[in-house]
């Protein structure tokens, strides 16, 4: 059975797997590998990323399940005037910062976290404040989970850091990790600083945990759990109480956990609305949408047949319909199978419908694709024997596959990939937002598609029956893509997927 354990990812990663476009990202690194560069007068002078991985103490075995809720402070002040905070503390909330956290205080009331880890950064305690409300617990404050440093850039107007600094400034914008600023490098310091973050974390004796920092210690922490290298700053975005949550479960043997990130900067504002990805504008979307609920709910998730969906996923698909009408949908694509189509059926209706709600007007025509290759049922179907029952919902249910049916799978996603990228670059739309709805298992393999990343990794997401994910690409379809969030259930209201589930009685994921 395929399982991404990090130690395991050890012996596997090595190897660099690019993309064949100019902009690719290169894996590097897994939660057990940490990059170390040492600053050498011939890597100062080249400003090049060193390759050479070298082993670090590997994440803290675990006793039982544990759960992390990442959540970035509301809009501060800074954020407001476009101004460089990185790790000073001149800034407070904005009205709309306390508003954001207020709701995000809602979203989590009821779940039982056992304790809450804060930056010390006031913009951060006070949004964790909010968060945590009337419970008794304290807030434990670390200093490793301050913002980047960013030295003299720190609290600069952005079109100052540029006009100052010129090429360095170029440099953070376009080439974070191999930026250098003050004899530092702030975005691989930051690394470092997460990696250690993670070891007070785990080895806190809790089961539900609240984190509560800043943007990019938040895309840090996210990717140090799940292997990325510092190549990913700014790729998994993480807005204003934006909440990511990240799941780790023992291992029998004792050894580090298995790390699954169950989902990726759910806002309390939609994903979809306007806004830039990584502080720039994109005119070019993927949104991959899960079928909703299916008929037979006494298989196990993922859901295995042409079934049709049930009355709560009639509910989800319509949810999703109205969550994407802050878009113009260009093209919907969907898996030939029922459930799917139904889904994309309906989001195709509202679209057409909220374009004719004058008298005069004609409906918009949304174009509907199906595509064999989103089909999975001959590959899922091999699996029936040989993989894991899997509770519905269980956080990492992909790895109940053998490693024949995840080789299979993978290699499916990446002519789907191409066939999809091929349909997000055609130029006749300038604004171009192609859906894509299928199963949550191609789903899960198009994002590490997205990614550059190789099928060890398909272990490492999770995604829910009604969710979205959504995939910007600022530099277009040729260029590496942007994750905006992942596995985002906010918009099914009272028929979504907790962010948090209780941790009493619970043995296992």
């Amino acid at each position: 059975m395929f399982c991404a354990a990090p130690h395991l990812l050890l012996h596997r990663c090595f190897s660099t797997y690019t993309r064949p476009h100019p902009s690719s990202i290169t894996v590097r690194s897994s939660s057990s590998l940490q990059e170390i560069h040492e600053s050498t007068p011939e890597s100062k002078e080249q400003g090049g990323l060193s390759s050479q991985l070298y082993a670090s103490t590997p994440f803290p075995p675990i006793k039982v399940a544990k759960r992390v809720v990442l959540v970035r402070h509301g809009q501060s002040t800074w954020n407001e005037e476009g101004r460089i905070q990185g790790s000073s503390n001149f800034s407070v909330l904005t009205q709309k910062g306390e508003a954001q956290a207020e709701t995000s205080r809602q979203m989590l009331v009821d779940d039982a976290f056992d304790v809450c880890f804060s930056s010390p950064l006031t913009r951060s305690k006070r949004t964790a404040e909010i968060i945590w409300g009337t419970r008794k617990e304290g807030i434990i404050t670390d200093s490793d989970l301050r913002e980047i440093d960013l030295y003299s850039f720190q609290g600069l107007l952005k079109h100052e850091g540029k006009a100052k600094f010129g090429a360095a400034f170029h440099q953070w914008q376009m080439d974070a990790a191999n930026f250098n600023i003050d004899d530092h490098y702030p975005v691989r310091e930051l690394w470092a600083r997460a990696r250690c973050c993670w070891t007070k974390i785990l080895t806190h004796e809790s089961k539900s945990v609240l984190v509560v920092a800043h943007n990019a210690v938040n895309q840090a922490l996210v990717a140090t759990a799940i292997g990325l290298g510092t190549e990913y700053f700014r790729i998994l975005l993480q807005s204003n109480c934006g909440a990511s949550v990240l799941d780790f479960a023992p291992q029998a043997d004792g050894g580090p956990p298995y790390i699954c990130l169950n989902r990726l900067n759910q806002t309390p504002s939609s994903p979809v609305a306007g806004g830039s990805s990584a502080g720039r504008k994109t005119s070019k979307r993927i949104i991959l949408v899960c079928h909703g609920s299916q008929a037979n709910t006494e298989v196990s998730f993922p859901n295995l047949g042409d079934q049709p969906m049930n009355m709560l996923g009639l509910i989800q698909a319509q949810k999703t319909a109205e969550l994407l009408l802050d878009l113009k949908v260009s093209c919907i694509i969907s898996s030939p199978k029922i459930a799917s189509v139904e889904t994309a059926t309906t989001i195709s209706r509202v679209q057409e419908a909220a374009d004719c709600l004058g008298a005069d007007c004609v409906p918009r025509y949304v174009e509907m694709k199906q595509m064999q290759d989103l089909d999975l049922e001959k590959i899922l179907g091999q699996s029936k024997q040989e993989a894991t029952k899997v509770p519905q919902n269980q956080p990492g249910w992909i790895k109940g596959f053998n490693d024949g049916v995840m080789t299979a799978l993978w290699d499916q996603s990446g002519k789907t990939w191409e066939s999809i990228l091929e349909e997000l670059s055609d130029e006749s739309e300038q604004q171009k937002v192609v859906v894509v709805v299928g199963h949550p298992a191609v789903h899960i393999a198009l994002m590490g598609r997205c990614l550059n990343l190789t099928k060890e990794w398909m272990g490492s997401f999770h995604l829910d029956a009604g969710s979205i994910s959504v995939l910007d690409f600022p530099d277009g379809p040729g260029g590496r893509g942007v994750v905006r969030c992942i596995n985002y259930t906010a918009h099914l209201g009272r028929w979504s997927i907790p962010i948090t589930r209780s941790t009493s009685d619970d043995e296992e994921f």
